[in-house]
């Protein structure tokens, strides 16, 4: 970033894990490196796909399904001109950044733990683990529950150890709605905010008008 005073403060994207119950801030994964690009899917969950039915051709039936994918690199070298004050980046490279990204599609190691004891005991149902609340935050006007389906990992450069010192990671989000969550929950409460925002910024898009589309009027 530049140090002339006038220049723009980086707002970075990023990942900010929840607990689910209380709704703590537990971590927030922030990206090194803004993405230069963001793609994004939208499947629509039409009520009248293949069914032949004319009365429901035009009805929704929930919120689409949406998934996101985005590169992001972690480098320590610039860290590693400075080793006094990065002393972790010298003893691990970008590992603990790694671990952190990779940590979103593992339970926890107590969480492990105490479903094998349950096991052990003899419950008759021992639930999957829930997992922290993932936010993907790119600006304010973009914070949407998410989870995490895909990580893919390159590391391309190592310090003597062995240790990663550059690495590109390929992330694979998809939206959780109230379609998944319910209305109630966190993550739904925090979709349907996203949903009012993106209705909003809609609002703000410039009208058309038919002319330029070669039309005076609509077709009766």
């Amino acid at each position: 970033m530049s140090a002339f005073p006038g220049s723009p403060r980086l707002v970075k994207g990023g990942i900010v894990l929840l607990d689910p119950a209380s709704g703590a801030l537990r971590q927030v994964i922030s990206l090194q490196y803004n993405p230069d690009t963001l793609s994004r899917t939208v499947q629509v969950k039409a009520a009248g796909e293949g069914g032949g039915d004319r009365a429901q051709a035009m009805r929704l039936k929930g919120s689409p399904v949406e998934t996101i994918k985005l590169e992001a690199v972690l480098d320590a070298t610039d860290r590693l001109e400075y080793p006094d004050r990065n002393r972790d980046a010298v003893r691990y490279g970008v590992h603990p950044q790694l671990a952190m990204l990779e940590a979103m599609a593992h339970p926890s190691s107590a969480a492990l733990l105490a479903n094998d004891r349950l096991a052990a005991s003899g419950a008759l149902e021992v639930l999957p683990v829930e997992s922290p609340l993932a936010l993907f935050v790119w600006s304010r006007s973009r914070i949407v529950p998410v989870r995490l389906t895909d990580l893919s990992v390159t590391e391309q450069a190592f310090d003597p150890a062995l240790n990663p010192i550059l690495a590109r990671v390929s992330l694979g989000l998809r939206v959780l709605s109230v379609d998944d969550l319910g209305f109630r929950h966190r993550g739904g409460v925090l979709f349907m905010n996203h949903l009012r925002a993106k209705e909003s910024l809609a609002g703000k898009a410039a009208p058309g008008v038919l002319s330029e589309l070669g039309l005076e009027g609509l077709p009766s």
